[in-house]
């Protein structure tokens, strides 16, 4: 039986060097850097004291083709039938004023486009834009919280480039350090896979992460491009009903199997323990399933990074991995 990797993902709660010693002691496949939770001057201090604490297995996760909110200095709640002006800018958000970000046709929108960010539920609609002064006018048709760098899912045609600014910095900053694990996010066809090995070379380990129906629908290709695949499940969810999910999870493990290609599956594996000391069986029950589909290995994002005990997930995992082994 092949050996499944487990991924990683560091943040404020497993950043420090006695929870990285503890996690290297786990055998952890990759350490993943986020970089849509990572600000442009930390990505060289943060390698190099990764590398200091003899890190060698570092992944850099791209931003990629994702709006998101900019910073805000705490959550806030926005009621339903609240008004809120949307901008462009890299200014902080607040609840009257949000603010979105890399640069796209944001005055494109038209009046009734709906806008949803992050996964609390918060939902706007457009009802008019200020051409003069580059906003729109927004009304909140679902309660819900707004905080930093939360993903926005906007249900119209928005043309975005495959990387931004802080990607492309960051992709060739790796290169000098000789990075060799990259995860490109939103990945939407082999042209962005390109896009990337133009900067990092051929050289490398390349995940592409499948989170868009156009990525389900080129899949071939992109995976004829990619070193692995990850399933990311819940910016997938904003493209398949959650519903769906198992099923588009199944067909693409199964897609990757016939193909020889490796496959992670990321998202609430074991959400619980973000704030909990043990999962739920729910979620004991989704890690065994997800391993007999045949996955080469399960990524820890919030679980790792801002969770109450990023060891006990990964020992939670091992130990599902071993009961999985024996059965």
């Amino acid at each position: 039986m092949k050996n499944i990797k487990i991924i990683c993902t560091l943040g404020p709660s497993s950043f420090d060097k006695k929870t990285l010693n503890l996690l290297k002691k786990e055998k952890i496949h990759i350490f993943r850097i986020n970089l849509s939770h990572t600000n442009k001057n930390e990505i060289k201090s943060k390698i190099l004291y990764l590398k200091k604490n003899k890190i060698k297995n570092i992944c850099l996760d791209t931003e990629g083709a994702q709006i998101r909110t900019t910073e805000t200095k705490h959550k806030f709640v926005l009621k339903k039938g609240s008004k809120v002006k949307i901008y462009n800018k890299s200014v902080n958000s607040n609840n009257k004023k949000i603010y979105l970000y890399p640069k796209f046709g944001l005055l494109s929108l038209k009046k009734g486009i709906k806008i949803d960010i992050g996964f609390n539920n918060l939902s706007l609609e457009v009802i008019s834009k200020n051409l003069k002064e580059n906003y729109l006018n927004c009304r909140v048709i679902k309660s819900g919280i707004l905080e930093s760098k939360k993903g926005v899912h906007i249900n119209s045609k928005i043309n975005l480039q495959s990387l931004t600014d802080k990607d492309i910095f960051a992709l060739e900053l790796a290169k000098k350090m000789k990075i060799k694990y990259f995860a490109i996010s939103f990945v939407n066809s082999h042209n962005d896979i390109r896009d990337v090995k133009k900067i990092i070379g051929n050289d490398v380990f390349i995940i592409s992460k499948i989170e868009t129906s156009n990525a389900l629908k080129n899949l071939t290709k992109i995976s004829n491009n990619s070193d692995a695949l990850l399933i990311d499940r819940g910016d997938l969810s904003r493209y398949v009903p959650i519903e769906k999910i198992p099923v588009v999870q199944e067909h693409v493990v199964k897609f990757a199997i016939k193909r020889k290609k490796p496959t992670y599956v990321a998202t609430n594996l074991l959400e619980t323990m973000i704030k909990e000391t043990q999962p739920t069986r729910a979620e004991s029950h989704d890690v065994y399933s997800t391993l007999k589909q045949g996955v080469s290995g399960l990524v820890l994002a919030a679980e790792t990074a801002i969770g109450l005990n990023p060891v006990e997930c990964v020992k939670f995992l091992k130990r599902c991995i071993g009961v999985f082994k024996k059965n």
